[in-house]
């Protein structure tokens, strides 16, 4: 078996898991009324999240082909 299936066996439930604990507990706070702005601040925390998120990544993948990685881990009295 391919460890990416081995892992994938095991996140996506999960991840599942997390989201039906999350709905349920959501469901158990039902005195708790959220109101338009409430939503919109959830909306903007996650679209700020996903922002910081694909910003690093972006980060990362830049820095890797641009060649500053290998100098990172290069020793200056080698040269």
């Amino acid at each position: 078996m391919k460890p990416a299936f081995v892992l994938a066996a095991v996140l996506v439930p999960l991840l599942i898991g997390a989201a039906v604990i999350s709905a349920w507990i959501w469901g158990e706070i039902g005195d708790t009324p959220i109101g338009a702005q409430g939503y919109v601040a959830l909306g903007l925390g996650v679209v700020a999240t996903l922002a910081v998120g694909g910003g690093l990544m972006w980060l990362v993948f830049y820095s890797s082909r641009h060649g500053y990685d290998d100098r990172a881990g290069r020793d200056p009295e080698a040269d």
